[in-house]
């Protein structure tokens, strides 16, 4: 749900605003209103600083090393630790670009061995001239060659000979049709130290970082944040509006109701003036979310799309049970599903604080595969409902096959559009009143009443009647025609009315038919599973020793694989039900900005 806010405005005087400022920063609490300003070169200086401080954070949280090779480095604090990073950085990317460049040269030089360019220019002073040449094997003919100037070959690999000519006629090499190498000014061996040098310095950079990562993140960290409360306290007063002549300071911002004895004790205490407001509908208003432990884990998914509005509903709780079930319908195998939820429990062990909620969320996931993969007789790509196994011979028949579970997918379909046009019409209630949901009420009318009636009839639990149906359709008709603009015409009311008529069925059942990727995906994912156990028994076939040992190895590698590419697909085409088919029926607006307080840390 979306913690309730109020708006407060406070009129300080000016010689107590900065300790004002202090202690509401301290507090922790007011998201204050932004407002257009000029930045001044200090804050544009800080702000990258800032910026640099949490590229060199996240570049050393990647590392995660265990153990350090050099543990005698000396790191320096705040900024010329970041100044240091940087430089290091710098030096890194030299290094390896020099690196490519050496080794280009190494695999230019290293045929022709160890040899003394010194010694080659003076031969050419002495009127001795020495050239290098490469050709294929097939073409080389020492024998002509010599008949030229004297040749030497010096070494050969798969598809080429090396080979040197040397003579003290210029023009006897015009003579030599083969393909000369130039700029062969050192040997390979004053290559191949320069390129050990050039690793050990990049490898001293890299133990330096690990170093770094293990010690210096929690300082770099601290001095980030310093800055940051700096900027924050001087971005604050930019947007201050300065009132009566310079004599009083005029701040707005928003207060979620949760903490408001944290700010108003203050204020009553120190006597200071301020007015609290409801926010109006033309309020930008922002957006705090608080949900139950389950509920939160989804909000990540939902804020990759947009975060609601202020007057809107949180439609986290409302998708999450739905995401997790689709994940699993697509996934669709219990023994991935029991990895995942294995996995990600003994990860958690030793994980980041950070990292629990998600891995929390892969296991909620997890749960639900195993469930799907149950329901479907599916487990590491065994399909139980054929194989032969005398103990699941009496619980077969609560399996599952293909064209139920392509059922059971428009059957979620259904369920959650239906759904998303019941959170639209309360939606519409909390925020227009009642008289503007009439056209979303009519069309649940219309199709929860005529599958209730289809129901009934068809378990002959009441009788067979055109007046019933009638009256379903009568009454939510008229709701669809009457009332789907209310602030319009009555000509105008039916005229968009029959319009919404169209489009919404036509919109229904196109969206109904999207949830079909439900059943495709997890049918390729146990179809790629079948495949994986199908190659592996051919490979087992064999009855060796090597067989029984491809055999596994295969097997690991395949259903790995099939594990990423289907969690992949499982992940991404629920969160696009949600996000095209779910929130289009459940009206969601979204545009809403996250609840960012002014605060120390």
């Amino acid at each position: 749900m979306i913690v309730p806010m109020n708006k407060y405005s406070f009129l300080i005087f000016h010689a107590q605003y900065d300790d004002f400022l202090n202690k509401i920063q301290e507090i922790g609490v007011l998201h204050v209103i932004e407002k257009k300003i000029n930045l001044t070169d200090d804050l544009s200086s800080k702000n990258l600083l800032i910026n640099q401080f949490e590229k060199a954070i996240a570049f050393l949280k990647k590392r995660e090393p265990e153990e350090v090779e050099n543990k005698n480095f000396e790191a320096k604090q705040g900024s010329e630790l970041l100044k240091e990073i940087i430089e290091k950085q710098n030096k890194q990317e030299e290094l390896k670009n020099n690196f490519l460049t050496l080794n280009k040269e190494f695999s230019l030089v290293e045929p022709w061995g160890e040899f003394s360019v010194e010694n080659i220019k003076k031969l050419e002073k002495k009127g001795i001239l020495v050239k290098f040449y490469q050709c294929g094997i097939k073409k080389f003919d020492i024998e002509k060659l010599n008949e030229i100037c004297t040749v030497e070959k010096i070494s050969e690999n798969s598809t080429n000979v090396f080979f040197v000519a040397i003579s003290n006629d210029k023009s006897a090499f015009d003579k030599i049709n083969y393909e000369e190498i130039k700029n062969l000014t050192r040997n390979y061996l004053e290559i191949r130290q320069e390129i050990e040098k050039t690793e050990q310095e990049l490898q001293n950079i890299e133990n330096y970082f690990d170093f770094l990562s293990l010690n210096s993140i929690e300082s770099l960290e601290k001095a980030k944040n310093e800055i940051a409360k700096s900027t924050d306290y001087q971005k604050v007063k930019l947007m201050t509006n300065i009132e009566l002549e310079g004599k009083v300071m005029l701040l707005e911002g928003w207060v979620p109701k949760t903490e408001e004895d944290k700010i108003t004790d203050y204020l009553e205490k120190n006597n200071l003036v301020y007015l609290k407001e409801r926010p109006t509908p033309d309020d930008k208003v922002p957006i705090l979310l608080k949900n139950n432990r389950f509920a939160r884990l989804f909000e990540l998914i939902g804020s990759l799309f947009s975060l609601p509005s202020y007057t809107e509903l949180d439609l986290t709780p409302f998708f999450a049970p739905f995401f997790m079930m689709f994940f699993g319908f697509c996934l669709g195998d219990a023994g991935y599903g029991l990895l995942f939820v294995i996995g990600a429990g003994l990860y958690k062990i030793k994980a980041k604080k950070e990292l629990k909620p998600i891995l929390s969320l892969v296991q909620w996931l997890g749960l639900s595969t195993i469930i799907f993969g149950v329901i479907s007789g599916t487990l590491f790509g065994i399909n139980l409902i054929d194989a032969k196994i005398p103990m699941l011979e009496n619980v077969k028949d609560l399996f599952l096959n293909s064209d139920k579970m392509f059922k059971l997918a428009l059957g979620f379909g259904g369920l959650q559009i239906v759904f998303g046009l019941g959170i639209k019409a309360a939606n519409l209630i909390r925020m227009n009143g009642i008289k503007f949901a009439l056209s979303t009420i009519g069309w649940l009318i219309v199709i929860i009443g005529s599958v209730v009636y289809v129901i009934l009839t068809g378990a002959k639990l009441i009788p067979s009647s055109n007046a019933i149906l009638y009256v379903i359709l009568g009454l939510g008709g008229f709701f669809i025609l009457f009332f789907s603009d209310p602030k319009a015409s009555i000509p105008a009311r039916i005229g968009k009315g029959i319009w919404d008529v169209y489009s919404t069925v036509t919109g229904i059942f196109g969206d109904i038919l999207s949830y079909i990727r439900l059943f495709a995906l997890g049918l390729s994912s146990a179809i790629l599973g079948f495949v994986i156990n199908d190659i592996g028994l051919q490979i087992l076939g064999s009855g060796s020793v090597i067989g029984h040992i491809l055999f596994v190895i295969f097997l690991l590698l395949g259903h790995t694989l099939n594990i990423l590419i289907s969690s992949l697909g499982s992940f991404v085409h629920p969160m696009r039900l949600t996000f095209v088919e779910f929130y289009k029926n459940a009206g969601f607006a979204g545009g809403g900005k996250e609840y960012k307080p002014f605060k120390s840390n």
